[in-house]
């Protein structure tokens, strides 16, 4: 999880879009490292793809909280007003490395999105609450029809947590790194060869209505894989395709115990959960109900919202985090004793979160961020250093 974050950084992408597309990040609290106030940033276009990229590093400035966008020199401008209805934002596009070629530029420290378009630039606007982030589920969007993608990081005083994300959807590849003072560079987010067709494919040759979330362009581009809670929530995925693992799992623990050990530093700390009628209840060590679940239904499981919110607690948030990961990976009903950590364990029933596991399978680390906790096990695509020297953003083939 980001620093500062009331959810992990990846849900924001589905809450902007929740909330009209209206981003709102938090303001991580600094804990006094010695970190530039901007590092550079090594953008490196691998593509192969013709034509202009263009470049936006936006988010909230961590010294003010004020929103708005870094341009290619790392300094901050502040978004204007905007209105109702949304009005254009200025142009924050930095110009980006042609096809072959390397740029860098400089990130200050902000909570934020660096988004990349190819060959047209995206089309922000501004409401009385914020900037409005694309949302290609909605087929007016304005951006519907642009093969794009972000990054999601905070840079603070602590240091750098850069990551890629899926979460939203599964669109132009790409891999994050960072530099460590020892010069050492870790990086994640890279597809195996031929990984970015073979997602696709996989979600095509998927029964159940998994095609549905791949979207092309009237001219035959393939743009992107809808995630599926876009899908549940716009029709293009059956709203039922989990039921029937949900239903299994509820009749199994109406007669068995689920065990949750949420942390993994904390051994002792377990809740067991049981099922009675449509509520599974949550009881701790001494037996009393700390917190109780209504059956979730698709979007829930996908969103890991509604009936999974997990606020930012000691309690159902954590317990609701391991929930969420059990649903999606499947793992509930092979395994009592949750988080199951076992990457071999995840997808195996014939119910599952088919986009996440294509993601998964075609990742070269097999890390991704391909749903909102994700990270429960450490399976997310995310690079994290205390005192990094450089990040790095890799545009990787369409193939």
């Amino acid at each position: 999880m980001l620093p500062g974050y009331t959810r992990p950084v990846l849900p924001l992408a589905a809450a902007a879009a929740l909330m009209g597309g209206v981003l709102v990040l938090g303001t991580p609290d600094p804990a006094g490292a010695a970190v530039a106030d901007t590092i550079p940033l090594k953008i490196t276009n691998n593509s192969g793809r013709s034509g202009p990229v263009y470049v936006y590093d936006l988010g909230t400035q961590l010294s003010s909280g004020r929103q708005g966008w870094a341009d290619e020199s790392g300094a901050f401008h502040a978004w204007p007003a905007g209105g109702n209805p949304p009005t254009p934002a200025p142009d924050a596009a930095i110009t980006g490395p042609a096809p072959g070629q390397s740029k860098t530029i400089r990130i200050p420290k902000f909570s934020g999105r660096i988004y990349f378009s190819y060959g047209q630039k995206l089309d922000f606007r501004l409401t009385t609450g914020g900037l409005v982030q694309p949302a290609v589920q909605n087929p007016s969007d304005p951006n519907r029809d642009i093969l794009f993608n972000w990054s999601e990081y905070t840079l603070n005083d602590s240091g750098l947590w850069l990551n890629s994300t899926q979460v939203d959807m599964f669109s132009a590849p790409y891999a994050v790194g960072v530099q460590r003072a020892d010069g050492s560079v870790s990086t994640t987010g890279h597809l195996k060869a031929g990984g970015y067709n073979a997602v696709f494919n996989a979600l095509r040759g998927q029964s159940g209505g998994w095609s549905g979330l791949v979207q092309t362009r009237s001219d035959g581009t393939v743009l992107r894989a809808l995630s599926p809670l876009y899908g549940v929530e716009t029709g293009a995925l059956p709203a039922n395709v989990m039921d029937d693992y949900v239903n299994r799992v509820w009749q199994k623990y109406s007669t068995s115990t689920l065990t949750v050990t949420p942390f993994t530093d904390q051994p002792n700390t377990k809740y067991f959960g049981r099922v009675s009628g449509n509520v599974m209840n949550f009881t701790n060590t001494s037996g009393a109900v700390v917190t109780s679940f209504q059956k979730p239904d698709a979007s829930s499981v996908f969103g890991c919202h509604k009936l999974l919110d997990a606020p930012n607690d000691q309690v159902r948030g954590p317990i609701s985090r391991t929930l969420c990961a059990g649903f999606n990976r499947s793992t509930l009903l092979s395994n009592p004793s949750q988080p199951d950590t076992s990457a071999a364990n995840f997808y195996q029933d014939g119910v599952t979160n088919q986009y996440a596991r294509a993601v998964h399978a075609q990742m070269a680390d097999g890390k991704a961020y391909a749903f909102a906790f994700d990270d429960v096990g450490n399976q997310e695509s995310l690079v994290h250093d205390g005192s990094p020297q450089q990040a790095y953003l890799t545009l990787d083939p369409l193939s």
